[in-house]
């Protein structure tokens, strides 16, 4: 307060009556920029207001000239309204006050005799228009909130649903984590006990422990497998030659005793994840033999078609009913009937077969006959000889 009085004690009068009448300006352009801020949003409505009110002044001045501002009051409503779509009762009450003011304007001089009565009759004509224009306008703004709430809902569902499939993935990869080593510690102790027991029935007792065990690995890895389908590093890729695939999965699975055949096998390179392609035939196989009995055929086939390369599983078994076709790439999912639980019996297999075929831009494809066998056809795009050239090197 010193400060404040010291300083007030040295200044001139001139300097304090400026800083009076800034003050004062500032207390009255502060509230007029704040009525200005408020009026913004409806200037149109009142700039239209203005002219309308013009035209209405027009008409009653000249008369022999009224047709013109009548017209330009209900043509700048009506654009007006286009722009602004006013809510249901001011545009109501709009629609009454301009009917009602051109109408008695008009009104006034047909009684002095100025104009005919006939014209009188446009005004009503005119607000109908209008009105059902305004109905037109409401129903299409009425069904674009209803496109917009629709397409709100459909895109809060998707929302939901990549977060639940996210949530699916990371427990699916969490679960398959978290069993890997408990199984695999079991395993080891299982095969330790199946090696060095004496006892004959405590030896058999292990070796059913330890399939079961190695059943439970390979589900753990085929879930781990399914829920890092579709991740960014799910495939590394490179030319993989279609030919040595097949050749080697004929190596790997000879020992079953099935009557295994090489069909047609054209060389042909497609850029994609060799260990993933061999574990997507293996599946292939895998299914075979669950469908087939020692003796019957397994026929492993490589071919061009189109521009894509086609690795196709052709068996001699009891194939699969036309009921089930149509799920059997579902996740555990069986057809029936279901020969060997040794082989798989898992339902993840040809799953397994579609995410990899996809990883890699491809499909599946399948042909079969209850009782004649089935055919599973691996489409893979076939690789330009400059691209595989490039991604080699």
């Amino acid at each position: 307060m010193r400060t404040q009085d010291l300083v007030r004690r040295h200044q001139s009068p001139a300097s304090v009556l400026a800083a009076g009448d800034q003050a004062g300006a500032a207390r009255v352009v502060l509230p007029l920029r704040r009525g200005l801020r408020r009026l913004r949003p409806v200037a149109p409505d009142i700039a239209w207001a203005v002219f309308a009110a013009l035209n209405l002044v027009a008409m009653r001045l000249l008369p022999g000239w009224q047709t013109v501002p009548f017209l330009a009051i209900w043509v700048s409503l009506t654009v007006i309204y286009g722009f602004r779509l006013w809510r249901l009762q001011p545009t109501i009450l709009t629609l009454a006050a301009v009917t009602l003011a051109t109408g008695g304007i008009i009104g006034v001089q047909v009684l002095k005799g100025q104009q005919d009565a006939d014209y009188l009759a446009e005004v009503p004509l005119i607000a109908l228009m209008f009105l059902v224009m305004v109905w037109h306008g409401r129903r299409r703004l009425a069904a674009t909130q209803e496109r917009l709430t629709t397409m709100e809902q459909m895109q809060r569902i998707s929302q939901e649903n990549l977060r639940l499939l996210q949530q699916q993935r990371q427990f699916l990869q969490d679960a398959s984590h978290e069993l890997g080593t408990p199984i695999t510690v079991a395993l080891g102790h299982a095969e330790l006990i199946e090696q060095t027991a004496t006892d004959q029935g405590v030896a058999a007792d292990a070796r059913v422990v330890t399939g079961e065990l190695a059943r439970l690995r390979r589900l753990t890895n085929r879930l781990l497998l399914l829920a890092s389908a579709g991740t960014p590093g799910f495939l590394q890729v490179a030319p993989v030659a279609t030919d040595h695939l097949v050749l080697e999965a004929l190596e790997r699975w000879g020992h079953v005793p099935r009557h295994w055949r090489l069909g047609e096998v054209a060389e042909a390179t497609v850029l994609g994840d060799g260990d993933r392609l061999v574990v997507a035939l293996d599946a292939l196989l895998e299914n075979a033999v669950a469908h087939t009995e020692p003796g019957d055929r397994i026929e492993v086939s490589v071919r061009h078609d189109d521009g894509d390369v086609v690795i196709a599983v052709t068996d001699s078994g009891c194939g699969i009913p036309p009921a089930d076709l149509e799920r059997i790439f579902g996740r555990f999912t069986r057809a029936e009937p279901y020969r060997s639980r040794e082989a798989g019996g898992f339902g993840l297999g040809l799953p397994i077969v579609q995410a990899i075929a996809e990883a890699h831009h491809g499909s599946v494809r399948v042909r079969s006959t209850s009782g004649r066998g089935s055919t599973f056809e691996m489409v893979l795009p076939e690789a330009v000889a400059e691209s595989a050239a490039s991604e080699a090197s």
